[in-house]
């Protein structure tokens, strides 16, 4: 990913043209899957203090950066190190993998995201999966070698597991059974219906809700909510992807965290404080233990 400090690649901050900040939340939470680093319209990039600022305004005071590829992984755990509300999750991103084995590179690669794991600002190996939407039957093979090798990866290095999941649900878990499911499993982006829900928390997981949860036609993704525990409901934004209602189709940002939480409360019937403090919470658990939030 580009590095968003070099002068010829601006940053969108404050003047862009972002919808207005929906009302704080009464207690703060983390947006737990992030791409500060991807380009948005205009191939501008986000500027980081702004996000953060911004977010925290609203009571999103931390932030997970998550790479897709070793560039990307690497700009995560360059920005986690130099802004302490932010930690990293490294990984190549499933749709990476069949090109990278054509190459000859995956293996470095895949060593590449080892190194980078190690380092006290990454707390997470994602996000890995499988992705049979945008990769075709020739690829499997590499999704399922790459994916397998990450979930290895946060074996050893005590790390939580960051699973994408796009059209995939079976295999999946059959590479997560084979390899044994880590203590800190994350369904990124959760994407099943009830029953694949249940079988994601049998295996211990935490469900990570994005935008998407608030879509007219996600009916089966929020009877998949009415499922989980409230000690393993998470939520993000897959930014600058997925942006909730009512600003879908627009460029998304953590700040707009509050709107996906607001309608999970009002969707489960409980108190906005009360899902805060439950995802504030379940993130810690999921991401072995806390960091220091944004003031």
């Amino acid at each position: 990913m580009p590095d968003a400090s070099t002068p010829e690649e601006p940053a969108i901050g404050a003047e862009w043209p972002w919808p207005e900040a929906p009302e704080p939340l009464p207690s703060p939470v983390v947006d737990n899957h992030c791409h500060l680093d991807h380009r948005i319209r205009g191939g501008l990039l986000i500027d980081v203090d702004d996000a953060i600022a911004r977010a925290a305004a609203v009571g999103v005071t931390r932030i997970v950066q998550v790479g897709c590829d070793v560039e990307g992984s690497r700009w995560a755990e360059r920005t986690a190190a130099e802004h302490p509300s932010i930690v990293a999750a490294v990984a190549l991103h499933p749709n990476e993998a069949p090109g990278l084995a054509e190459a000859g590179t995956l293996e470095s690669a895949l060593a590449d995201i080892e190194t980078l794991a190690r380092s006290e600002h990454v707390r997470a190996i994602g996000e890995t999966g499988l992705d049979y939407f945008r990769t075709g039957p020739d690829g499997r093979e590499a999704q399922h070698h790459s994916f397998s090798e990450h979930i290895r990866m946060a074996h050893r290095h005590d790390r939580t597991l960051v699973i994408h999941d796009r059209d995939a649900h079976d295999d999946v878990l059959r590479l997560l059974d084979d390899e044994g499911v880590p203590e800190r499993t994350v369904l990124h982006c959760f994407s099943g219906d009830a029953g694949f829900a249940r079988e994601c928390l049998e295996r211990g997981a935490h469900l990570s809700f994005a935008g998407t949860v608030t879509f007219k036609n996600a009916e089966p993704l929020r009877e998949a909510l009415a499922v989980t525990p409230l000690d393993r409901i998470l939520v993000e934004t897959d930014a600058p992807f997925l942006t909730p209602m009512p600003h879908r189709g627009k460029p998304n940002a953590s700040f707009l965290v509050p709107h996906t939480v607001r309608f999970m409360a009002d969707f489960l019937g409980i108190s906005l404080t009360e899902l805060c403090q439950h995802i504030e919470a379940n993130t810690d658990r999921a991401f072995g233990g806390s960091w220091e939030p944004a003031p």
